[in-house]
């Protein structure tokens, strides 16, 4: 019989414990430490061939990593590595996120299982789970990136709510606002029912869902027995209608022009105008305007000095200025609407349509468009400089298609909304 010893290699490979054993010798050795030069220092102490930085985009402590993080991570590990053998003062900065929207959501979840509500803890305690939370996925995500092997400079690791982080979003806020980038205004936002918060464009997701088109006719004011119809898509917000438009050039209706017709379940007398927004080949060539609640109407709102009127609460329920529907779900008012207008003969048809519905990139919770007063960076004058860098070509992109969409992006942006209705997160100094 052979006699084993303990010295005898194992007949398979278990990576665990050898793993851990060298990625914390070269933690100890400091292989992965990035290069720490005294500002005046100039040249002395630098690499001749210079830096290499790459800032890891921060996991949200909201949960695990998945695959997605391991292909990204290992991918800058990759980088790192290689220009840190090519003698390159390298760093790669570690971090956490701390999630704003995300966390608090996943936080509040936690709360409802066990029948709670943030406002039954109260805003200090409510953030002392959150911490607790932070801690825990916090220590999950950078024992996750250790067993990947990820090489970056841990004694200078970040988390996006540390004072450091907190005091650069106070002073960029201030030279924002001191330059005139930063102002507070009514506007059209994204609003969460569910999060109750507001959410930036960005953070919309937009889905195509089976929907469908409500042809309903508004009476002419002045000419018993004619109707204006319009098609839309969300009947319930035609309580807030403050105007229907058709194009200019549309003969169909060139005598209705500067006409009004009444709101049908309202009795609101508003006016027909023209504008060129009005795509002739939707539904009837007649769209309804609400400029309270759809970015289009908004706008169009605005060119032609509309009135605003919301209709719904910051829970997606009909307020008071929807009349005897106040009260009900957005939804459970336009199942009401729709038969109302049934009853009333107003409803010509029904059509199906697939229709692109905003939800928040959280909860999955349709948004609602809503007039709000919210703090606002203005775009144009920040996205100028960049379209001229990538058309004269100092910005470019791979592959080469994505120059096209990044355009179209920065020429059409909208002011981007800034505040959250949030307490976990960044407070802005105002």
């Amino acid at each position: 019989m052979t006699k084993h010893t303990g010295n005898e290699l194992s007949t398979k490979y278990d990576p665990k414990p050898i793993e851990a054993r060298w990625y914390q010798t070269w933690k100890e050795n400091g292989y992965f430490r990035g290069p720490v030069v005294a500002h005046d220092a100039g040249e002395a102490g630098r690499s001749p061939k210079g830096p290499f930085s790459i800032v890891m985009p921060p996991p949200n402590v909201t949960g695990s990593l998945h695959l997605g993080h391991a292909i990204d991570n290992t991918l800058q590990d990759i980088l790192t590595r290689f220009h840190r053998m090519r003698g390159y003062d390298t760093l790669w900065l570690p971090g956490t996120d701390h999630a704003g929207i995300a966390t608090q959501a996943k936080v509040e979840e936690a709360l409802a299982e066990e029948g709670l509500h943030k406002h039954d803890l109260g805003r200090e305690k409510f953030l002392e789970k959150t911490r607790e939370w932070k801690h825990l996925y916090h220590g999950r995500i950078v024992e996750q990136l250790g067993s990947l092997g990820c090489s970056c400079d841990w004694d200078r690791e970040r988390f996006t709510l540390d004072e450091g982080c907190s005091a650069a979003v106070q002073e960029v806020f201030a030279g924002l606002y001191e330059q005139g980038l930063i102002y507070q205004g009514d506007y059209l936002i994204n609003w969460c029912p569910k999060c109750q918060t507001t959410i930036s464009d960005i953070e919309v997701e937009h889905e195509d869902e089976a929907g469908a088109l409500w042809y309903i006719r508004y009476p002419v004011q002045g000419e018993p027995g004619r109707f204006l119809t319009v098609a839309t898509t969300r009947p319930e917000t035609m309580l807030g209608d403050t105007a229907v438009a058709v194009h200019p050039e549309d003969p169909r209706f060139a005598d209705l022009i500067g006409k009004s017709i009444v709101l049908p379940l309202m009795a609101r007398e508003i006016p027909i105008i023209a504008d060129e927004m009005v795509d002739m080949d939707f539904g009837t060539g007649a769209v309804k305007i609400t400029p309270a609640h759809d970015m289009n109407d908004f706008e169009t709102g605005l060119r032609h000095g509309l009135e605003q009127i919301s209709i719904m609460d910051k829970d997606a329920k009909m307020n008071e200025n929807a009349g005897s529907y106040e009260g009900l779900d957005r939804y459970d008012a336009r199942k009401q609407i729709v038969e109302d207008l049934q009853g009333l003969g107003l409803l010509e048809k029904i059509e199906d349509y697939e229709l692109s519905a905003g939800h928040c990139y959280r909860c999955g919770v349709i948004v609602e468009p809503m007039i709000s007063k919210q703090w606002f960076v203005k775009m144009k004058p920040l996205a100028e400089p960049t379209i001229e860098a990538v058309k004269d070509g100092r910005i470019r992109f791979v592959p080469e298609r994505f120059t096209r969409v990044f355009l179209s992006w920065m020429e059409n942006v909208r002011d981007w909304c800034i505040s959250r209705q949030l307490w976990w997160g960044h407070r802005i100094p105002v």
